[in-house]
């Protein structure tokens, strides 16, 4: 069996995906251009962590297409110094991206397990059904939240800014994000 080329592989991402789907941030195509994708999947799906595909990551988490990321971190401005809580990164990919901005990442599987206040960008790495409050009151005013949101049977990705310690999302994008199970709404009775 022939050797994966990953730097072709991470070549042809950047100009068949992230370019032609309106990705232009100069940080997020070097550092998807340098950061070997393929030492964050599991061994089984390094040949295809290029693909536009969630991979499963075991125990029913799954790591989000890399356009997913991209547009992610595009539309949440990320600058060197912020403050960031990222929440369900099951394979440290985009702690890994983050970090290459120069980004200060505090990276939690659940939000359950996040502490301290005064986030400049929240992260989470999948799609809700709700942010619970605790969660949106870990960031500090004015700062943002990006994450996918579940709308019926459909995934957005949306932004939003905290003030006064409210957020309203805001879809910007229709794709497939893993839908996380901890942000799920709870289930209602129903005659």
């Amino acid at each position: 069996m022939p050797t994966a080329d990953f730097d072709s592989m991470r070549r042809a991402m950047v100009e068949s995906q992230l370019r032609t789907s309106g990705v232009t941030s100069a940080w997020i195509l070097s550092a998807m251009g340098k950061i070997a994708r393929e030492n964050y999947a599991p061994a089984a799906y390094a040949a295809v962590c290029y693909t536009d595909r969630p991979l499963p990551m075991g125990d029913g988490a799954a790591m989000n297409p890399a356009l997913v990321n991209a547009l992610m971190l595009q539309e949440a401005e990320v600058v060197a110094g912020d403050k960031v809580l990222l929440i369900g990164d099951a394979s440290g990919y985009v702690a890994a991206l983050l970090r290459a901005r120069g980004a200060d990442v505090d990276a939690v599987a659940d939000a359950a397990d996040a502490h301290g206040t005064g986030y400049d960008l929240i992260y989470v790495d999948g799609a809700a059904e709700i942010l619970p409050d605790a969660l949106v009151a870990l960031a500090a005013d004015g700062g943002r939240i990006v994450t996918g949101i579940v709308d019926g049977a459909v995934t957005r990705l949306a932004i939003g800014h905290l003030h006064n310690g409210k957020v309203a999302l805001r879809p910007f994008a229709d794709a497939e994000i893993v839908r996380l199970p901890a942000f799920s709404r709870p289930k209602e009775f129903v005659f």
